[in-house]
């Protein structure tokens, strides 16, 4: 059974920092207490057990305002290499725009059944602009003077801008976005939010209904969520996963 962890907590300190509309993320003067709420590893393990990739959602029932809201906030904190944060995540509800990408993806049903569906982007072609921002903010939200961060700044550049050509830069903003797709598998399941990561579906036609060249950003992967209909097989069925002696390597 689900053990979901419910953070109203967290939720409510979200709401005071954001506003009351997931979308409003532009933080307000109010800072978000950190405070370590540490859930049972049995807990964790249960969700992480109690998930599968849902062939079949209830096209009735759709996430509240303010898991959504957690979901949002769960991504914006995924980490990424250098902090550089190469993606967008479009979130698309419009049953219009989800109607033409659903051929886009096979036909599957989770396109246009489950609650939420989540384009993963991926920056293209980063660039030292993209980095000299990136600085420029860190300095603004922690108050460190541009000069001192310019050690940071040589490492980006010369480890991820100059040291790939467009398609090495590409490939390592995918990488990224998977980071943050698995990031939200696992919050999601924290929840009680089932969710399906999807690979199957024509990048090119999603790029252009979604017109993401446009805005610089291809599509990497994408996840749908909401809650499973009882008639999916495939939620009871035993998780197939490797022994550890088959995967881990102790050195």
């Amino acid at each position: 059974m689900s053990t979901a962890t419910k953070p109203e907590t967290l939720i409510d300190q979200l709401s005071e920092l954001h506003g009351n509309s997931p979308h409003d993320l532009q933080p307000k003067t109010k800072e978000l207490k950190i405070m370590n709420t540490a859930i049972k590893s049995e807990t964790l393990i249960n969700q992480l057990n109690w998930r599968y990739a849902t062939k079949q959602f209830d096209p009735n029932r759709k996430i509240s305002v303010s898991d959504w809201t957690t979901l949002e906030e769960a991504l914006r904190l995924t980490p990424s290499s250098g902090g550089l944060q190469p993606w967008k995540f479009v979130v698309v509800t419009d049953p219009a725009v989800r109607a033409k990408l659903r051929p886009a993806s096979y036909g599957q049903a989770q396109i246009t059944d489950a609650s939420h569906l989540v384009v993963f982007t991926a920056k293209n072609n980063l660039s030292e602009a993209d980095v000299d921002a990136h600085i420029r903010h860190i300095a603004e939200v922690q108050g460190a003077p541009i000069e001192a961060l310019a050690p940071l700044r040589g490492m980006l550049v010369g480890g991820i801008v100059q040291s790939q050509d467009e398609a090495g830069r590409n490939a390592w903003a995918r990488n990224q976005a998977f980071i943050a797709l698995g990031n939200l598998l696992t919050s999601a399941a924290l929840l009680g939010i089932d969710a399906c990561p999807m690979e199957g579906f024509d990048h090119a036609q999603y790029d252009e209904i979604l017109g993401l060249k446009a805005k610089g950003y291809s599509s990497a992967v994408i996840a749908t969520l909401g809650y499973r209909l009882s008639t999916d097989k495939y939620a009871s069925a035993p998780k197939v996963r490797f022994a550890r002696e088959h995967i881990f390597l102790n050195v």
